[in-house]
């Protein structure tokens, strides 16, 4: 069979249009120019400068967005986790309403989930701070883990739980060693996708933070409009891409180990 000429170009024009600025962006981070409009020499001080002493709240703000989406996808699998299960295994009015409910987020704006979540805390007292963005995260994370681990369910065969009950096993037991497991790439999934979206979240975590609490693309954002060290923010971009590649190479080497196993 033969490729067609017109896919093969605008595949190319695609991957081009994709890959292009990420291509610059870590071109830019080995410029000597501070503003990189034009190439002016290969250089290092760019990063020499992200890990000096006058950048260290860009590592603070790093190390809060670590904590804030490693708490909120754990809290997201469990919350998920739970609310799929209970929309595949009972049906009715209130499923229904659980359901919309789960499903809002997915199709509500940002700005306006932000705003919402702003009101809500500012009624109640709340101060707005790390606990409010974590909050926050698990209201929107917890929706994509559920409809992954719910795609994960619809395959789900609940004649091995009857038979795990047939030969003695208690409800407990069978959820952790029988439902569980079967569960677990979906969770997977989920959690990682739930870390992904919390880790890169702007537009609610800039309506919900508070003093001291910037995440990394707030503090990104406020060194674009403030900060003199533009590159800096290309190298810190650069080195957050090629940490993920490698995790994704390990990831991918993993599977084919025990795949050909």
């Amino acid at each position: 069979m033969k490729h067609s000429k017109f896919c093969t170009i605008v595949l190319t024009l695609v991957l081009i249009f994709l890959y292009l600025p990420v291509a610059v962006l870590i071109a830019n981070s080995f410029n000597v120019s501070k503003y990189g409009g034009e190439w002016a020499g290969f250089t290092f001080k760019w990063y020499e400068a992200l890990f000096s002493p006058s950048n260290r709240e860009i590592w603070m703000a790093f190390e809060r967005s670590l904590i804030i989406a490693g708490t909120a996808t754990v809290a997201s699998c469990i919350l998920g986790t739970t609310a799929a299960i209970a929309l595949h295994r009972w049906r009715g009015r209130l499923q229904t309403a659980h359901y919309g409910l789960i499903y809002t987020p997915l199709v509500m704006p940002e700005i306006l989930m932000g705003i919402s979540l702003l009101m809500m805390f500012t009624a109640v007292g709340m101060q707005c701070g790390m606990l409010t963005i974590i909050i926050a995260h698990i209201t929107f994370c917890v929706s994509y883990v559920t409809m992954t681990v719910l795609a994960r369910l619809q395959d789900f065969d609940d004649r091995v739980i009857e038979a795990a009950y047939d030969l003695g096993a208690s409800p407990m037991y069978a959820f952790f060693k029988v439902t569980l497991p079967i569960l677990l790439p979906g969770i997977i999934a989920g959690g990682l996708l739930a870390f992904t979206l919390s880790i890169d979240d702007f537009v609610i975590t800039f309506f919900v933070t508070g003093p001291g609490s910037d995440t990394l693309p707030l503090k990104i954002y406020s060194m674009i409009k403030h900060s003199r060290q533009m590159p800096v923010i290309n190298s810190l971009s650069t080195l957050m891409l090629v940490f993920t590649c490698v995790l994704v190479a390990a990831s991918r080497f993993v599977s084919n180990r025990k795949q050909k196993r």
